[in-house]
């Protein structure tokens, strides 16, 4: 299948300044009452925050990865109004110069089953696999809310729709499935998918599956990747799909740098120099996404961020549990005798504070300095971790990342890249890619997808 929209024919880096273009006269109507009324944040400069704002809304700015879906399938939440909780809608999506998002068709691990594999058998486990079911279930949300906002928002599949999408004054939407087991070990399940418009997949996610290993288990199945593994990377490759590389152990990893065609992404990882949490990159993988060519989504979560702030985070969810199961034995989950001990204990024991807005800035310029300033975005996970830092509470935020970055001394140039550039020019590139690969055959399923892989 070939890719249903045209492919830009600008060079590689000349996209970005389309883009740019296109933003700047499109968002001039839908958010000048925005911009102009955006208060200067306590302790910040009302010069260089206004220089901020303008360069913010004057880029095309990408989040990588937001759990939003989740919210519209499982809470029916709807993103037209401007809601009370949770990190995003499209009030803010606007107020926040939030151009572009792909939201996540996210297939949590306790939907994977039992294995359809020829050649081995199902590892014990005896329930049906779901997977496939669950992220249909979440693209048909997003579609939902699409339906729901079609002054707003616009359902995109590749750089040209983006470009239209901002020339309209819409916020551009895409979709990317994270967690690999969604296709269910089935290349054609892959192409479906891609069909309907999913144009990212996370490999893993805290599973290992039919063909990748993920950071999330400590003991390694496949050792990497599997000969699927190869052929799944190398179908998306051949489709255009953004392989993402969040969430997959350090061997798949290195495997997928091995035998992927175009550049890979992070979308939603953070530095282990940093934060020495598994889901985090070294400085050894930095350079070798830069030498790919590929970029690397800064993660918001609090957790991925902070060893100190994970280590709180770890104890009180510890207490947590025990003093639920304590409250369990004396009343019965849902009773107000329940609910009233359970907000008596919230109040007496809250939630580990946030950390602060520099520790996420301090991330990005990690990578920024490590990888290289081409190298580099933005993933925020909004709306699918339990706490993001203080100063970055919601969407409506996100200029104080453009902010902090000027504040710093990094150019106009650079800070346009991280908030968007960098990722619009590696998905162009995948889908130059694809077109390069167009007479090349569908890969399809085989005996030995178990195999190990020449290494």
């Amino acid at each position: 299948m070939r890719l249903p929209c045209p492919v830009p024919t600008l060079g590689v880096f000349r996209v970005p300044l389309l883009f740019a273009s296109l933003a700047a006269a499109s968002f001039a109507q839908v958010q000048a009452p925005d911009r102009a009324t955006a208060p200067v944040p306590e302790g910040y400069d009302a010069a260089l925050w206004a220089r901020a704002l303008e360069l913010h809304h004057r880029s095309v700015v990408v989040d990588t990865h937001s759990d939003t879906t989740s919210r519209i399938l499982d809470e029916d939440f709807d993103m037209t109004p401007r809601a009370r909780s949770g990190h995003m809608d499209v009030p803010r999506i606007f107020e926040g110069g939030l151009d572009v998002q792909f939201y996540s068709i996210y297939v949590a691990s306790s939907y994977f089953g039992a294995e359809d594999l020829s050649s081995k058998e199902a590892l014990g486990k005896s329930r049906a696999n779901a997977s496939a079911r669950r992220a249909l279930d979440m693209v048909d949300g997003y579609f939902r809310t699409l339906d729901r906002n079609p002054a707003t928002m616009m359902h995109c599949v590749g750089t040209r729709d983006i470009a239209n999408a901002l020339a309209a004054g819409k916020h551009a939407a895409l979709m990317g499935i994270e967690g690999g087991h969604a296709i269910e070990g089935d290349l054609g399940l892959l192409r479906q998918f891609h069909r309907l418009g999913v144009r990212y997949m996370t490999l893993t996610h805290s599973n290992h599956n039919e063909f990748a290993d993920s950071s999330g288990e400590a003991i390694g199945r496949w050792g990497g990747l599997n000969r699927l593994g190869v052929k799944v990377v190398s179908e998306m490759n051949r489709l255009g799909m953004m392989v993402d590389v969040s969430h997959v152990s350090d061997e798949t990893f290195h495997d997928v740098l091995r035998v992927t065609r175009a550049p890979v992404i992070l979308s939603h990882s953070s530095c282990r120099a940093l934060a020495s949490h598994r889901r985090n990159i070294t400085d050894e993988m930095l350079r070798a996404v830069a030498a790919n060519g590929g970029v690397v989504q800064i993660n918001f979560n609090c957790g991925f961020l902070s060893d100190e702030y994970q280590k709180q985070r770890d104890l009180w969810n510890s207490k947590v549990t025990l003093r639920t199961r304590a409250i369990e034995s004396l009343h019965p989950r849902g009773t107000p005798e329940f609910e009233a001990a359970v907000a008596r204990f919230n109040a007496e024991n809250p939630e580990p504070e946030p950390v602060p807005l520099a520790t996420l800035i301090a991330h990005i310029e990690h990578a920024m300095d490590v990888a290289g300033e081409d190298h580099v975005g933005l993933g925020s996970d909004f709306d699918g971790v339990p706490c993001v830092p203080k100063g970055m509470d919601d969407v409506t935020h996100l200029p104080r990342i453009t902010y902090w970055l000027l504040a710093h001394g990094r150019s106009e140039d650079a800070v346009r890249k991280v908030l968007g550039g960098n990722l619009l020019r590696v998905f162009e590139k995948c889908e130059a890619v694809a077109v390069s690969l167009a007479g090349e055959a569908p890969w399809r399923n085989g005996k030995d997808d178990t195999d190990p892989i020449d290494r």
